[in-house]
């Protein structure tokens, strides 16, 4: 097993971080952060009050494909995370109601006044980890969640989706009242009736809370934690190549331990970066509380989660590797963020091309194709499967 320390140390900058041409400079001293990295926990927490069961997973699966859930019953939460697409989306921001087709064959339906969903949409895949330390530890209540952390627990994230105007509830129905609308339509299906008793183990137990409970559930069993690098970090030595190996201690020396640690490679804190703007948005996205910083988001499975970043503006991990090379030399590659708005850790990174493609390398030992890839051959409602995907 493969262990870099137990303790986490910060040494602040307390020195000029410009030189007299105005770039960053290289000081002795820098931001580190060393961590010990671990396989993904093989069981699943949920919260207490939202024990996982066959029966609550199974629901939650079939609301999760069921458009009837979406203002004009056109948008699934599949229709945006499916699982041909890793649970996530081939576009860099997705597309919600008032559109035809899957991934990167969605576009708009004519006319059309809805503005794409400002940020891209990150796989589901291993939520269930969300907010774990460098130690295993989480609390499912508390999970973060979105690019902005501004919902706890998969359980409350399930609903957000559902209220915002561009991504399921569209024209015609209230942000305050469409949950409500939404129960009121499952109540009247016979089937989700008796799936939520069974479910629930009480009679008339559709309700938003539980609605939220059931999606939780489904999305909580769709996890990935026996990649190559987790079987390596169990012991199997042989798991990963040499070069794989290399590339790993390249990702901790270059600085990427620094944001992206723990066994999610993720440290769920806010970073501001100046990610380049997506040119499909008519403003710019600002990030938490207009401060343009983004959550880290997990490195497991890149493969099926490109295009990369908050806004999905770089299409490749080698882009993204470009990319941060810039920003750690000072380059502003977004001008509403200046180089003194950088996160500190950027300063620390020391990318070279030589290396890209070691650390890419690496970051394809964090894939596992190992997750449900079905998808019911109907839901309850009648409606189309994942909502107008066809």
């Amino acid at each position: 097993m493969v262990k870099i320390g137990v303790r986490l140390i910060v040494v602040l900058l307390l020195v000029s971080c410009r030189d007299t041409n105005g770039k960053p400079k290289k000081t002795s001293k820098s931001n580190r952060v060393v961590t010990t990295y671990i396989a993904l926990p093989k069981k699943v927490k949920s919260p207490k009050d939202n024990p996982a069961s066959p029966e609550k997973e199974a629901l939650g699966k079939l609301l999760f494909y069921d458009p009837v859930l979406s203002g004009n019953k056109d948008v699934a939460c599949a229709t945006c995370h499916h699982p041909q697409n890793g649970y996530a989306e081939f576009l860099d921001i997705s597309i919600g109601p008032n559109a035809t087709g899957l991934g990167a064959r969605r576009k708009f339906n004519a006319p059309n006044d809805i503005p794409f969903v400002k940020r891209n949409a990150p796989t589901i895949i291993n939520s269930a980890y969300n907010g774990i330390d460098p130690f295993g530890n989480y609390d499912p209540e508390q999970a973060t969640m979105f690019w902005d952390d501004r919902v706890k627990s998969l359980e409350k994230q399930a609903l957000e989706p559902i209220k915002a105007f561009e991504e399921m509830r569209g024209h015609g129905i209230g942000v305050d009242s469409i949950l409500q609308v939404v129960v009121d339509r499952v109540k009247q299906i016979p089937e989700y009736q008796q799936m939520f008793a069974d479910a629930f183990g009480v009679p008339n137990a559709v309700t938003v809370e539980n609605l939220g409970k059931a999606i939780a559930a489904f999305e909580r069993s769709l996890v990935t934690n026996n990649s190559r690098f987790d079987q390596f970090m169990r012991g199997d030595e042989d798991a990963i190549l040499i070069s794989e190996k290399e590339g790993f201690e390249l990702f901790k020396s270059v600085g990427c331990v620094n944001c992206h640690n723990g066994p999610m490679f993720s440290d769920y804190k806010m970073h501001v970066l100046g990610t380049p703007e997506n040119d499909k948005l008519g403003e710019p996205d600002r990030g938490v509380k207009d401060t343009f910083a983004f959550r880290t988001p997990t490195l497991r499975n890149l493969r099926f989660t490109a295009p990369y970043m908050h806004n999905g503006s770089l299409p490749t991990l080698k882009k993204v590797l470009e990319f941060y090379e810039d920003i750690a030399n000072g380059k502003e590659r977004n001008p509403h963020v200046p180089v003194q708005k950088y996160d500190p850790f950027v300063r620390d990174l020391n990318l070279s091309v030589k290396e890209m493609s070691q650390i890419i390398s690496f970051l394809n030992t964090l894939n596992d194709d190992g997750f449900d890839k079905t998808v019911p051959e109907r839901v309850p409602s009648g409606l189309p499967v994942g909502g107008n995907i066809q």
